[in-house]
């Protein structure tokens, strides 16, 4: 039997914890944590959605950039603050998907630490050439790497572009050598220059060299004339994207209403006309939804990280 003083003991060890449940969310300044510097595309478009969904949740959503380490500074900063929802994570393959296999390493774990909130957009990539190259299409340039194999940019190892033509090369039998880069505007600049014969690049920064044809795509709303490499039969499907987590432990109605905004937000016309002009595409998922695409995001990228042995750590 618990007695009378039992009871009061426990009642005053609950209490605490009622009262914060019972507390109106948000109720105070939110950080939404970026790891990469200031004026790149993650900064960018968190500073666009934090602007569209403060004024909904009646406080200011503060961009916090953290770069450093591939995101890992920003992903421990995130992992490790209170799950209470004013923290948020801005997300991408690279710090859920791609760094558990190329870290040995890590001080959080994005599968442990991390839940979903929602997508933000993906990136369509294009393997782009100069336009007085001597392949006039993908066929063509895999038929000219057998005889001497190209050399290709991208904006870093282990970004999503690397990692996106290796799987092409596996799966389409295209020899080619990776020169890494830092950032696309340089690695795009060394393509124009000769210095390289092909870049693996993104929409947002690709499309206004291929749109004034300086380089040429190797399709999309805003390439439409260009074939994926899935309708030439190549099982090789591959985007950059990003998205918002939290703290794991954040409450369920708290994750449902981050998700409500973020969803509304991005489809504002504010944010989709800028999407539009950088051929970035966009879906209303659910948290469960952007949960379930980043599980398989994993199924299809450790394996390839680990066989290909590209380490950051080592």
């Amino acid at each position: 039997m618990i007695g009378r003083r039992g009871l009061v003991g426990m009642g005053l060890a609950v209490t605490p914890a009622l009262a914060r449940a019972q507390t109106a969310w948000p109720d105070r300044q939110i950080r939404l944590i970026v790891g990469y510097p200031a004026g790149g595309p993650s900064d960018v478009f968190a500073r666009l959605l934090a602007a569209q969904m403060a004024p909904r949740l009646g406080q200011p959503v503060v961009v916090e950039n953290r770069p450093g380490g591939g995101a890992v500074l920003a992903s421990e900063i995130a992992a490790r603050a209170p799950a209470d929802g004013h923290a948020w994570m801005h997300v991408d393959n690279g710090i859920l998907v791609y760094n558990p296999a190329l870290y040995a390493r890590l001080p959080y774990d994005p599968d442990r630490d991390f839940t979903g909130v929602g997508f933000i957009g993906r990136f369509p990539l294009y393997i782009v050439c100069r336009a007085d190259a001597p392949f006039g299409d993908f066929a063509a340039l895999v038929a000219a790497s057998r005889r001497r194999a190209p050399t290709y940019g991208t904006p870093a190892v282990a970004s999503p572009h690397h990692l996106a033509m290796e799987l092409v090369k596996r799966r389409s039998g295209l020899a080619a050598e990776h020169v890494p880069y830092r950032g696309g505007q340089a690695a795009m600049q060394d393509l124009l220059g000769g210095s390289v014969d092909l870049v693996m690049i993104d929409t947002a920064t690709g499309l206004p060299f291929i749109r004034d044809g300086r380089v040429s795509e190797a399709r999309t709303a805003e390439a439409a004339g260009v074939p994926t490499l899935r309708e030439m039969g190549h099982d090789a499907v591959a985007v950059g994207w990003q998205g918002i987590s939290v703290p794991r432990g954040v409450p369920a109605p708290v994750v449902a209403r981050l998700n409500a905004e973020l969803v509304r937000a991005v489809a504002s016309e504010e944010v989709q006309s800028r999407m539009r002009a950088l051929g970035i595409q966009t879906t209303g998922w659910s948290a469960a939804e952007f949960e379930t695409f980043v599980a398989s995001e994993n199924a299809r990228w450790r394996p390839l990280i680990r066989e290909l042995g590209i380490r950051l750590d080592a």
